[in-house]
């Protein structure tokens, strides 16, 4: 009779267990949002929330994610399957539990970067209004080691700027598939033009080009700062923008600058986007604990 109880109980606990574990589930906020005193307009934002955020007391790390043209701050929600890939990641023990944050910088004009001949500053707001807003909103680690970057073609070169140009505030940055250019002021004219960017006045273009190519930053700043950064370089090898990857894992390479270079079978597409995202998210996890 003992032993049948004992069993009963046992079995009881572990379906009470099991209900719990299967009762918590991440969470994904697609439209959040922030009143920006230096955009002058609301903007919005999504956050994905890992499993036990709820049931915990624990803080995080914390990912940026950036979207590319044409989408917004649900790309990688509705394109990406981050939830799904996030969820599995951190549950086979491939990453470590995280938020992650995703902005939009698809609407009003569009661009992560500041663009003062249009008077819009978003790169500021980024860094002074978003990132104090969601880091003290949850409940994220403070400080360099457990902030990191990522995010494909235009966010892909956002990635780049932000962390070559805050090299202070993230532990590692994986751009993917990233949008550059050519550093040539009237090869950039053209390139730029065909995503229906316009700068008029070259002058001021070329201190645009001057203050955010990302190759021309890796060349003037100094190697130990740029090592204080992890960087994973991935780009498929039918990707148009192959060239840009190749360019900066050559620049980094001359450079002395320690980095992970990748080159998969695959396209511009999401396909090979969510085929990467497992591997970021291992990346990011390991230098969250290295740093």
């Amino acid at each position: 009779m003992k032993s049948y109880l004992k069993d009963q109980f046992f079995l009881v606990l572990v379906l009470f267990t099991s209900s719990i574990l299967l009762s918590q589930e991440s969470r994904v906020f697609e439209n959040l949002t922030l009143e920006s005193k230096i955009l002058n307009q609301e903007r919005k934002y999504a956050v994905y929330l890992p499993d036990d955020y709820d049931s915990s007391e624990r803080s995080y790390p914390v990912l940026y994610l950036l979207h590319g043209l044409g989408d917004d701050q649900t790309g990688w929600i509705k394109l990406g399957d981050v939830q799904r890939i996030t969820d599995e990641s951190i549950h086979s023990g491939i990453s470590s539990p995280m938020i992650i944050v995703m902005p939009d910088a698809g609407s009003g004009i569009v661009g992560y970067i500041n663009q003062p001949n249009r008077n819009w500053f978003y790169e500021d707001f980024f860094f002074e209004e978003l990132m104090p807003h969601v880091e003290s909103k949850f409940r994220i680690k403070k400080g360099k080691n457990y902030r990191a970057i990522s995010g494909l073609s235009m966010g892909g070169g956002g990635t780049l700027v932000y962390a070559l140009h805050r090299t202070d505030l993230f532990s590692s940055a994986a751009p993917l598939s990233p949008a550059i250019g050519p550093t040539d002021l009237d090869d950039f004219h053209k390139w730029i033009s065909r995503y229906n960017f316009y700068f008029n006045d070259k002058i001021e273009t070329q201190k645009l080009l001057n203050a955010n190519h990302p190759l021309i930053l890796i060349d003037q700043l100094a190697v130990e700062e740029l090592n204080s950064v992890a960087w994973y370089l991935d780009c498929g090898d039918d990707d148009y923008l192959y060239k840009d990857s190749s360019l900066l894992h050559l620049a980094m390479k001359k450079k002395g600058v320690k980095h992970e270079y990748r080159v998969r079978d695959g396209a511009h597409t999401w396909y090979y986007w969510k085929e990467s995202l497992p591997k970021v998210l291992r990346f990011v996890s390991i230098n969250f604990h290295n740093h």
